[in-house]
């Protein structure tokens, strides 16, 4: 049998000292801005039973879980999302608090993303939900946080604002099935144009499907809802629209014109979002670092309907777009090597602990003598080696 013991597996990796250092720093900056506007941190398991992830609920399919079975041989997964164990938790030891409830979480999610694509099976994610509020003023609130939180790691982010709910309302008038239907949302999220025409030929030429047509070239500024007003006469579909011109209106008030895009092709899945949805993208990551929007409908799973509305953040992509970019603090070195003689062991850990207290970066030498000390001590590039014997002495290492 081959031996694995040395290599990670697909789609995982190790993360190293400023890799570390950046997931850290974005994940800081995130919560701080979070805890700031009112919410409040949790964490889930990160195993649940697979009943909380079936596809019916989640829309991930099964074979995307990391799945495991427990002592009973029931079946498990390992995390592959974080807003349904968040929903479980607030309609069970959550299922008393005063409404809204606002959360937030700092977590992995691990899931098998086919052929890879330059994706990684396991990602750190943090996000917010703001569950039992409705209407604008929750959305505006979701989004501004979002557009907080980008803005705190990378100044040149852009949002682009979608509605499932338009694309909802169109899809059902076509004679399809639901299997049918959520292929033509996946080759409209991808920008597939020509599986969408092969897939739409075969139908009726209706207004619905002319305007699914074209959903996948509708973004840009303002006037994309102007064009889609002009092909559509649906009313629900237009009331969307109205909508979405006026969530675009109000953070436009905050300066942000120039950072929104509206792309009525953002159709994010189906069976999740009900209404606005959101993504936030930056200079240095092809994909989305963010991901959000309104989902009206996922506490009807667990018998206790309530609106919400809330995003995820791949902290993993934005901490690689700021090392990449030198926005990473880099560690401090050590100020210098603490080495002590024969029987003075404890005083230089003293000596060491004392350096922190007066806020200097002092490393413990664990070196037998004051030649490997200062050998190691010039590799690292620390300057100064303080020797603790019978006196304390320092001297340059001559880095």
């Amino acid at each position: 049998m081959k031996d694995y013991s040395k290599i990670t597996p697909e789609g995982t990796k190790d993360l190293l000292f400023e890799e570390c250092l950046a997931n850290r720093t974005v994940s800081s900056i995130l919560g701080n801005v979070f805890s700031h506007r009112g919410f409040h941190e949790v964490l889930t398991p990160g195993i649940e039973f697979y009943d909380l992830f079936s596809e019916e609920k989640s829309g991930i399919p099964m074979e995307y879980m990391f799945k495991m079975s427990d002592s009973k041989g029931r079946l498990m997964v390992v995390r592959p999302d974080s807003t349904l164990p968040i929903a479980r938790m607030v309609t069970t030891r959550l299922k008393n608090e005063r409404h809204p409830i606002r959360l937030y979480y700092n977590q992995r999610v691990y899931r098998y993303n086919p052929g890879l694509t330059g994706r990684s099976n396991e990602v750190m994610q943090t996000g917010i939900e703001l569950i039992g509020a409705s209407g604008k003023r929750a959305d505006l609130e979701t989004i501004t946080t979002a557009v907080e939180a980008l803005s705190k790691c990378i100044p040149d982010f852009r949002i682009e604002l979608g509605n499932a709910a338009f694309f909802q309302i169109l899809s059902k008038s076509l004679p399809v099935n639901e299997d049918e239907r959520e292929e033509i949302r996946t080759l409209i999220e991808s920008k597939n144009y020509s599986a969408l025409n092969t897939v739409l030929d075969s139908l009726e030429q209706t207004q619905a499907v002319n305007v699914i047509r074209k959903l996948p070239r509708l973004f840009g500024g303002i006037e994309v809802l102007d064009e889609a007003y002009k092909m559509c006469d649906n009313p629900l579909a237009l009331k969307r629209l109205d909508y979405l011109r006026e969530i675009y209106n109000d953070l436009k008030k905050m300066g942000l014109g120039d950072r929104l895009i509206i792309d009525l092709g953002l159709v994010q899945r189906n069976d999740y979002y009900s209404d606005i949805v959101f993504s936030g993208y930056v200079m240095g990551s092809g994909e989305p670092v963010l991901i959000g929007g309104r989902y009206d409908r996922l506490l009807d799973n667990f018998d206790a309907p309530a609106p919400a509305v809330g995003f995820g953040i791949n902290v993993d992509s934005l901490a690689r777009v700021m090392m990449n970019r030198g926005n990473i603090p880099e560690k401090k070195r050590a100020d210098l090597l603490v080495h002590s003689k024969l029987g003075y062991e404890i005083e230089a850990i003293r000596y060491t602990s004392a350096l922190y207290e007066a806020n200097v970066l002092g490393e413990n030498s664990v070196f037998e003598t004051v030649e490997e000390a200062l050998e190691y001590a010039r590799a690292k590039g620390i300057k100064k080696l303080t020797i603790v014997g019978d006196e304390i002495k320092t001297i340059n290492t001559g880095v």
